[in-house]
C-alpha cells in the first residue's frame, strides 16, 4: 500500500489547488484521482459542459447497498480585493489557526474525508465508505445534482446516508434554507433625461423590483414566524439583491439594466410560491413600461434553485453524527447546501463539518487547529463505524 498522506499533508496540498469558481478545478481532480488510485480506489469523474470542471466521486469497501457518502465540494470563492495577510494558496499556521483559502469552506472536510480513505482500507470495511467532492457549490450548488444523479445510475452500490461537511463547528445541523436566484435583465428606451416621461430607464424599473425586495423582507419579519421555522437567523424567507448594473451616462435614461435577485426560503414556505410571486410583480413592471414604450420588456433567468433540508427526526445519518459527536442540540442554518440536493434523491442527510461558517469567504480565512483536530477524531469515529 502507498504511503498515506496524513489530514494536515491532504490539507495543505488541497488548498495550494486555486480551484476558484471562475477557474477549472481539475488539477485538483486529477492529483485527488491519482492519490485514491495509489490505493487500488476507481474514481469517477461528472463533467460540467464544458469539461473544464469534474466533481469526482468513489466506492470504497464491500460492494453492497447502505453505505455513508462523505460529502464537500472542491471549490473556493476568489481572493481578488481581498487583503491577505499571507498567501491564501499556503497553509500558514499562526496562533492555532491555519489560514488559506478553503481551510474552513471547506477543504478542511475534504481533506479529512480523504484521510480517512487508507485508514478504512486498513481496518477493513464492512459497511462502505464513498467519497462525493462536487464542482462549483459556490455558483449555487449546481455541480452536486449531476454527481448524485450518476452515483444513482448503477455506477456503484447507492449508499442510504450522507454527512455533508459544511463548517458547523461540529455541530449537527438537520435543517438548512433552500435558495434560488434570478438574473433579470430590463431593457428600457433611451432619451435626454430631461424628456424622462417619455423614455423607460431601465435602472428606475429595477428599483421598482428591488424596492419589492425591500417590501417583502419588511412583511415577512413582522410576521409571527411559523413553528418549523423558528429555528432560523433569520426565522423567514429572505429575499436579496446583490449586484446590479446599467446605464450609460447621467443624462440619459437607461436602456438596459441587470440584476440579481435571490431567495432562501424556510422549510415551511414554498420556493416555488415565491418566485410565481416575484415573476408576477415583473410582468406588472413590464406592463407600465410598455404603455409608454411598446418595444421594452424583462427577461428573467433563473442561475440557480437548491432545496432546502428537511429535518428527518431520527433519520440514519442525524442519529450517526449525533452518537458520533454527543451533540443532542437543535442546530439549523440559513445558508444554503448540497445536503438537501442528497435528501431529495433519496440519501438520509446531515450537516457536520470543522469550522466556523463566519470565516467562510473572508479575507485570511481560517480554522482552526483545534476544530481540524475534532474533525480527525470524528473521522476516526466514522471509520470504526463503518468497520464494526
Amino acid at each position: 500500500m502507498p504511503q498515506s498522506l496524513t489530514a494536515r499533508q491532504l490539507l495543505e496540498k488541497l488548498v495550494s489547488f486555486p480551484s476558484v469558481s471562475s477557474e477549472s478545478n481539475l488539477p485538483l481532480v486529477d492529483w485527488v484521482e491519482d492519490y485514491l488510485d495509489g490505493f487500488g480506489i476507481h474514481c469517477h469523474r461528472d463533467y460540467d459542459a464544458t469539461r473544464t470542471k469534474a466533481s469526482l466521486y468513489a466506492h470504497i469497501g464491500p460492494e453492497i447497498e447502505g453505505g455513508l457518502v462523505l460529502s464537500g465540494h472542491t471549490d473556493v470563492v476568489p481572493v481578488t480585493g481581498q487583503a491577505w495577510d499571507t498567501d491564501p494558496w499556503e497553509v500558514v499556521e499562526k496562533d492555532g489557526k491555519l489560514y488559506g483559502r478553503g481551510t474552513c469552506d471547506m477543504k478542511g472536510f475534504d481533506a479529512l474525508a480523504l484521510a480517512a480513505v487508507p485508514m478504512a482500507l486498513e481496518r477493513g470495511l464492512k459497511r462502505p465508505l464513498q467519497i462525493a467532492l462536487s464542482r462549483d457549490e459556490e455558483l449555487g450548488c449546481i455541480g452536486a445534482p449531476p454527481m448524485i444523479d450518476a452515483m444513482l445510475q448503477s455506477v456503484m452500490p447507492k449508499a442510504s446516508a450522507a454527512i455533508i461537511g459544511e463548517p458547523t463547528m461540529m455541530r449537527t445541523v438537520t435543517g438548512h434554507k433552500g435558495g434560488s436566484g434570478f438574473l433579470t435583465r430590463i431593457h428600457g428606451f433611451e432619451v435626454h433625461s430631461s424628456m424622462v416621461h417619455v423614455g423607460v430607464s431601465a435602472i428606475l424599473e429595477a428599483g421598482k423590483l428591488i424596492q419589492w425586495v425591500n417590501e417583502q423582507n419588511a412583511l415577512s419579519a413582522a410576521n409571527p414566524p411559523d413553528p418549523l421555522n423558528a429555528s432560523f437567523d433569520p426565522p423567514w424567507t429572505s429575499l436579496h439583491v446583490g449586484t446590479i448594473s446599467g446605464g450609460t451616462a447621467t443624462n440619459i435614461t437607461a436602456k438596459d439594466c441587470e440584476f440579481d435577485v435571490s431567495f432562501r426560503n424556510v422549510p415551511g414556505d414554498s420556493l416555488r410560491d415565491w418566485k410565481n410571486a416575484y415573476l408576477k410583480k415583473v410582468r406588472e413592471v413590464e406592463a407600465e413600461m410598455q404603455a409608454v414604450v411598446p418595444d421594452t420588456w424583462i427577461e428573467t433567468e433563473e442561475f440557480y434553485d437548491v432545496p432546502g433540508l428537511k429535518p428527518e427526526n431520527g433519520g440514519e445519518a442525524e442519529t450517526l453524527v449525533r452518537r458520533l459527536t454527543g451533540d443532542n442540540g437543535t442546530h439549523v442554518v440559513s445558508y444554503g447546501a448540497e445536503a438537501g440536493q442528497f435528501q431529495e434523491r433519496g440519501y438520509s442527510a446531515v450537516i457536520c463539518g470543522p469550522g466556523d461558517i463566519a470565516q467562510a469567504h473572508q479575507p485570511n480565512e481560517f480554522i482552526t487547529v483545534e476544530q481540524f483536530n475534532a474533525g480527525e477524531a470524528f473521522m476516526a469515529q466514522v471509520v470504526d463505524t463503518l468497520c464494526q
